[in-house]
């Protein structure tokens, strides 16, 4: 039988309170790395937010914690080139990696990215979940689901993320949300509930915060 994908419900009011002390403590930045052998001890569980460059990771993990530049955003595409580590009182890390995709960089560089992202989702044993982003305005597309395989094929389960929802009307949301659904009942990795969120005006971000407190 194939998994039914919904969106995810408000949490309880104990679970929110959870991931806003959670977030309302220090969140520091603790090292970029660009090879495995420079990952932090595995000594705490730790979650991780990949997507597509420009999808809206430093603006979503900002507005996670509270913080205007805590990760670095920019315009420019692929500007991510490492694997940057956050530390959480108390809490998991959270790890920002690399944009995929797109990149104005030269092509081994981009090479190099892509096969320390690969290594690190195959391979970092206190991962607990990966938070795939995807951009409401355009849905999963085929660079996405490199990814999705392999984390299927890692074991590592996954939550779709959907960022920017305040750029589309309420049709194309809903469309956008059908594709995602679809396209999730591919994949075993998957985890059934779905976040949508805008960290411009703060939809789903005490949910996601409820959701990673509630890992730990």
């Amino acid at each position: 039988m194939q998994m039914q994908f919904t969106l995810a419900p408000t949490p309880d009011d104990a679970s929110l309170e959870k991931g806003r002390l959670m977030f309302a403590a220090p969140v520091e930045f603790l090292k970029g790395v660009v090879a495995m052998s420079g990952l932090p001890a595995a000594d705490r569980i730790e979650v991780c937010f990949a997507g597509r460059s420009n999808v809206g990771k430093s603006s979503l993990i900002n507005a996670l914690t509270n913080r205007k530049n805590l990760a670095r955003a920019s315009n420019t595409p692929g500007r991510t080139q490492e694997i940057n580590y956050f530390t959480t009182e108390g809490g998991p890390y959270l790890v920002d990696l690399p944009g995929y995709g797109y990149a104005q960089a030269p092509v081994a560089i981009v090479a190099k990215w892509q096969q320390l992202l690969k290594s690190y989702l195959a391979g970092r044993v206190t991962l607990r979940r990966a938070f795939v982003l995807i951009d409401t305005r355009h849905g999963i597309k085929a660079v996405d689901e490199e990814i999705l395989t392999l984390l299927d094929r890692s074991a590592v389960t996954f939550q779709v993320v959907m960022t920017k929802s305040d750029k589309v009307n309420r049709a194309e949301r809903e469309q956008a949300i059908a594709q995602v659904k679809a396209a999730l009942g591919k994949h075993p990795a998957a985890y059934p509930e779905i976040v949508v969120t805008s960290s411009e005006k703060g939809e789903g971000i005490e949910t996601l915060r409820a959701i990673i407190a509630s890992l730990n």
